[in-house]
């Protein structure tokens, strides 16, 4: 069961991990132990990535019936409306910066390309007044990319996930499923 996080406080929680490592199920446990959950799922499916659809369909069928899903990559607009209770779940920040990249064609553009859309989601973070949870990829531990896409993915996601871990009050690393607080 989750831990060291009362859920009565406002409070904003970053939950990283390696594929597979189990945060977003720990997010998950996180935010049903607080009361309402507004789940903000930033994938935009692609119907020929049949892989990609298996794994949504896991995280839909895992999620309560009661969460207020709103499937959508733009956690700053959504995050701009906060309710008045309850959690707000991010599930997660690694497919949003790819939309973002793809959106903007920036695969083989200059880094910092996306950072004006990174701008608006930390000040919004910053700013957020309720419980907020926001899972994230962390992908610095590994080899480097073969690909410059891949270098380009893992040093914009690394930025990013250094100026939200500063921009909440809470910070865990997920390995093998167990929660390690780091903030």
């Amino acid at each position: 069961m989750p831990h060291s996080v009362p859920p009565s406080e406002p409070r904003r929680i970053l939950v990283l991990g390696g594929a597979r490592s189990g945060k977003s199920a720990y997010a998950e446990e996180l935010a049903a132990a607080a009361g309402p959950v507004r789940y903000l799922a930033t994938s935009i499916p692609d119907p020929a990535d049949h892989d990609f659809a298996e794994r949504i369909a896991k995280h839909r069928d895992r999620r309560p019936a009661d969460w207020d899903v709103i499937e959508s990559a733009d956690p700053a607009a959504i995050l701009s409306t906060a309710p008045s209770e309850g959690t707000t779940l991010i599930d997660d920040i690694g497919t949003w910066l790819t939309a973002r990249i793809d959106a903007l064609d920036a695969w083989e553009s200059p880094r910092g390309t996306v950072a004006p859309d990174a701008d608006a989601l930390v000040t919004v973070v910053a700013a957020y007044p309720h419980r907020l949870i926001i899972v994230t990829p962390e992908v610095g531990m590994g080899i480097i990319p073969a690909t410059r896409s891949g270098r380009l993915f893992r040093d914009e996601i690394g930025t990013l996930n250094q100026r939200l871990a500063q921009a909440c009050d809470h910070a865990v690393l997920v390995v093998a499923g167990l929660p390690l607080p780091l903030k």
